[in-house]
């Protein structure tokens, strides 16, 4: 029997005097001319490659990286008479008393004594009560184990030298931080212009940071604090700005009809009801500061970050392993911490928090029992410095033999898959992007932003473009770029995979979702570690490093946006009898495009703050080239070039990406929602 197609639906006649509808837009895939452009970059490639890469050999340098040295000399030998440097000195000065100070009293001997003035003993009772005290006796419990750990290890002073490091720009950061958040929350246009600041800094990967403060605080424990400082302060700000604003506008209204000031409305209302999103502001920057405070190693900055450094420069897994999970216990330790800390402000503000008469019992004998260890720890000296154990030597000397059985038993199978990757993917990237003549990859990258983001991410791609010809490091930027790349590329597939298995199947969203959360609690140091012994030093190593690293949040993303789509809209499928791939091909992740494109932008950041760092791993491109600038005080200029090189290819795959979801979201389908890559998502890196 032969079925004819129903006839088109008459179009609904005009009402008289109205306007007519707007005719209906053609959409035109951007993947097509996306390709052509590619097919012609590829056919120019073919007949021009290996000229003009502006390639650099070795540790060659240009008369720009050596003006840029020149203007680094100039500036250290004027330290006692710039104003600038005086001051910058000033406050490096204020930090590092501040630190010795702290060290003495919990760390290091305080002379005349030959113990600091509170002991092991008493930092762990110390610790276990703050636990207790704003959380619970389960917070409790993890504190105090998490500080007996640091010294069975035999990691006690860098351990407890991180903490001091993250404390001190924390309470800094929440000093600075919170005026600006309470700015952006109540000014639309201070936000406006606070927001460009923010954009700029969560956009410059975390080894950027270090060379301007080196120059202007001097090494060691002030560039680790001023380091950590600008990096861990935009998530608080932008979080708690962001609740802050976000207070209901009903509210408010009646506040003022109540006639209250609005440092009364602030004070009673906006930051109490914002209370829950600040201290979600505050865990982001607590494991920020965390991150950039073990990073900040590479500048002489103290704590975990040096023997995980060490351990990373000789290839010993196992010397890096331990104090590598000490920052995960101490990253989990402060997560869960301040989590169960906004929960209980949570539900005392909500007149729970269990029964109260019995809680101040305990917490006046834990005080009490706080007091007697303390002063124990000061009175016994078995109990002012800890016990020398060989636990984590142990640990180390297991590790590395694991790892070594491991090496030998699958050492084929990553061989072959680094081998797959690296000759069908990585490499013929690679030659296109960074063996063409730099003017055609120039046009063709500029092309592409065009295509994909519009006249807007145009601009910024040319401009970024240029900059990145001007600091002459042309052929490193495109290798740098490749990786980044590729390592994206693999990062979205496995966030399709999970994330739609997590959208779709709850227990394993269950199974999963604990996963990420922890994964993203770990400072990208310590990815390097396991890919460094299964791979060994080389850019495929900073590959993996930063697909483990990026994987989570990205997988997240794409599993909230699927998980947002409607049921309605899934059931009207269902209902003219679409398959499970059709319906996820055709329905969920086309509704989900905004949520697909954020995570594709914070993939793309993420990967490319890994596989700079994957420069002390063999990466090479402009990773080694900070490296190097940061070891030899004749090639800084080098190191200067290649970090700003970093922040503009940072900032032009930033703008285009945005550019593109702002495009996609205008062309529907899909709820119109603004799309801003820097809601609070996750652990900023």
């Amino acid at each position: 029997m032969t079925t004819t197609a129903p006839a088109p639906a008459a179009p609904k006649p005009v009402e008289p005097g109205a306007e007519p509808p707007p005719p209906e837009r053609t959409r035109v895939s951007r993947w097509i001319p996306a390709a052509g452009v590619v097919a012609v970059w590829i056919v120019v490639w073919f007949f021009t490659q290996g000229t003009d890469t502006l390639a650099l050999p070795g540790v060659a340098r240009t008369d720009l990286h050596d003006e840029l040295t020149e203007i680094n000399n100039a500036l250290l030998a004027g330290r006692d008479t710039n104003p600038v440097m005086q001051f910058t000195n000033a406050i490096a000065d204020l930090l590092r008393s501040a630190f010795e100070w702290l060290q003495r009293m919990f760390v290091v001997p305080n002379p005349p004594r030959p113990v600091p003035e509170i002991g092991w003993l008493g930092v762990v009772a110390i610790a276990t009560y703050v636990g207790l005290m704003i959380a619970s006796w389960r917070i409790a419990v993890l504190a105090c184990l998490s500080f007996l750990s640091f010294g069975l290890l035999g990691f006690w002073q860098d351990s407890l030298d991180t903490l001091i490091v993250t404390g001190i720009s924390v309470v800094i950061v929440v000093v600075i931080g919170m005026p600006l958040a309470v700015l952006i929350g109540t000014s639309p246009r201070a936000n406006k212009v606070v927001t460009v600041v923010l954009d700029l800094l969560q956009t410059m990967p975390t080894f950027v940071y270090l060379l301007p403060v080196v120059l202007f605080f001097g090494i060691g424990v002030s560039a680790a604090v001023v380091s950590t400082i600008f990096y861990a302060l935009p998530p608080l700000v932008r979080i708690a700005g962001f609740g802050i604003r976000e207070v209901s506008t009903t509210t408010i209204e009646a506040t003022d009809s109540a006639g209250q000031t609005s440092w009364q409305r602030l004070r009673k209302v906006q930051l109490p009801m914002a209370r829950k999103t600040i201290i979600v502001g505050l865990n982001q920057t607590t494991l920020a500061a965390l991150s950039m405070a073990t990073l900040a190693a590479f500048v002489n900055g103290p704590g975990l970050g040096k023997p995980v450094l060490a351990g990373l420069r000789i290839n010993d897994v196992g010397a890096a392993f331990v104090p590598g999970v000490l920052i995960v216990v101490m990253a989990v330790m402060l997560d869960r911490t301040t989590t169960a800390a906004s929960e209980r402000a949570e539900k005392v503000a909500r007149g729970g928090g269990g029964n109260v008469r019995v809680r101040r019992i305990v917490l006046a004998v834990g005080a009490v029992a706080t007091l007697v260890a303390v002063y124990l720890s000061r009175t016994y000296l078995s109990l002012a410095e800890f016990p020398v154990y060989t636990l984590g030597d142990r640990l180390a000397d297991g590790v590395n033999e694991v790892m070594d059985w491991v090496t030998d038993t699958f050492g084929g199978v990553t061989g072959a898959f680094k081998d797959a990757v690296t000759t069908w993917l990585l490499n013929p990237m690679q030659s296109l992007l960074a063996e063409s003549p730099w003017y055609v990859s120039f046009v063709a990258i500029a092309a592409l932003a065009m295509v994909f983001g519009g006249v807007r991410a145009l601009v910024s791609t040319l401009v970024c473009l240029t900059g990145i010809w001007f600091f002459d490091l042309w052929h490193d930027a495109m290798i740098t770029l490749t990786m980044t790349l590729v390592a994206t590329v693999l990062v979205m597939v496995l966030a399709l995979v999970f994330g739609v298995w997590m959208a779709r199947d709850r227990r394993m969203d269950l199974g999963i979702r604990p996963l990420l959360d922890a994964g993203q609690t770990i400072p990208p140091f310590v990815y390097l570690i396991p890919v460094l012994a299964l791979f060994g030093p080389s850019r495929f190593t900073a590959i993996v490093a930063g697909i483990v690293y990026a994987a989570p949040a990205a997988i997240k993303l794409v599993a909230d946006g699927v998980k947002a789509v409607s049921p309605t809209t899934i059931e009207a499928g269902r209902s003219t009898g679409q398959t499970t791939w059709q319906e996820i091909t055709k329905v969920q992740l086309p509704m989900a495009r905004g949520s697909l494109v954020l995570a594709t932008n914070q993939g793309l950041l993420y990967v490319l703050s890994m596989t700079v760092i994957g420069g002390l791993v063999g990466a090479g491109a402009l990773g080694y080239d900070v490296v190097y600038g940061f070891s030899r005080s004749e090639a800084w200029g080098k190191g200067a070039a290649a970090g700003i090189t970093i922040v503009l290819l940072g900032v032009m795959l930033d703008r285009i990406t945005r550019a593109a979801a702002d495009m996609r979201r205008d062309d529907g389908p899909g709820p119109r929602r603004a799309f801003n890559t820097r809601l609070p998502i996750g652990p900023p890196r």
